[in-house]
């Protein structure tokens, strides 16, 4: 009988665990939507829910097929592999409708700091800048050209 009364505390904590578990799995299967783990560590229905999200890019060959000029521009400068989008947004509007839907002017200052801005996390070979240092607050396209971006020569400093 001395056996049974000391191991019933053993009991109790063992109990309370088994209620924790059966708990726990009740509740993970309320929260837990079905389709988790269909794809590896992914929810399978996230596909099919972005699948139906109306398109917002346009993506770069319908900007290009209009804008021919900065196309070229673009092409001898160093921003020819960034998706005009990257930069300007989702435009699939503006590309439907091109008259009506007009882009808002970039805000350079903010803008090009988002990529440009120095970071000791970036390769050493891709151009950073000290915005404070650097400019003073003005907007990059006081001294650079976006599309094609160095520094040009006639440019206030």
């Amino acid at each position: 009988m001395k056996n049974l009364k000391d191991a019933e505390h053993l009991l109790r904590v063992a109990a309370v665990f088994l209620v924790a578990i059966a708990l726990f799995a009740i509740l993970r299967s309320h929260f837990v939507p079905r389709s988790f783990g269909e794809y590896g560590h992914y929810r399978g229905d996230a596909i099919g829910e972005i699948a139906a999200l109306p398109v917002s890019f346009a993506g770069h060959g319908a900007c290009e097929s209009c804008h021919t000029d900065i196309l070229e521009k673009k092409k001898a400068g160093k921003h020819a592999g960034v998706s005009c989008e990257a930069c300007h947004g989702p435009l699939a509007k503006h590309a439907d409708d091109p008259t009506g839907i007009v882009p808002t002017k970039l805000d350079t200052a903010v803008l090009c700091v988002k990529c440009h801005e120095a970071n000791p996390a970036k390769p050493l070979w891709f151009p950073q800048v000290a915005s404070q240092d650097h400019s003073a607050g003005l907007p990059c396209d006081t001294c650079h050209q976006p599309h094609s971006p160095v520094i040009d020569s006639g440019a206030k400093k």
